[in-house]
């Protein structure tokens, strides 16, 4: 699950990259300066990092999910901790947050769906177009 912490850090690492690979840009006077973060998401014409990964997760999820019970993958990704929690709000599990991405998508009985690699296939490519994303 990525945190709002998480996501800022990297964009900021792909924006660095990604100003590195381009260069400075030369300005019709003769000076040079560095590209704006609107002139490198001109340049990419695609998804940011964070895009990219909130869209693989379902993926992920679907490779997990059809693994046998027994693999340690599954077991720690479907485990409940006994031990009680603290008290106030409690933190979101990363399935907690994968069933709430889905319920934005308006995906129901997805446990099911992920049986069949076809159908769950045309999913995961909606969800890089979802503007939910």
């Amino acid at each position: 699950m990525l945190t709002a912490s998480d996501e800022n850090q990297l964009k900021i690492s792909e924006r660095k990259i990604l100003r590195k690979i381009y260069g400075p840009t030369q300005n019709p006077d003769g000076t040079w300066r560095i590209n704006a973060n609107d002139e490198l998401r001109q340049r990419m014409k695609q998804e940011d990092i964070i895009k990219f990964i909130k869209s693989q997760i379902p993926r992920w999820v679907a490779h997990v999910m059809r693994m046998e019970n027994t693999r340690t993958t599954r077991k720690m990704t479907e485990w409940k901790p006994y031990k009680t929690r603290p008290v106030g709000r409690p933190r979101l599990r990363w399935m907690d947050q994968v069933e709430e991405d889905l319920r934005r998508m308006k995906i129901t009985g997805w446990r099911v769906k992920i049986e069949d690699r076809q159908l769950w296939n045309r999913i995961v490519e909606q969800t890089k177009t979802h503007p939910g994303f």
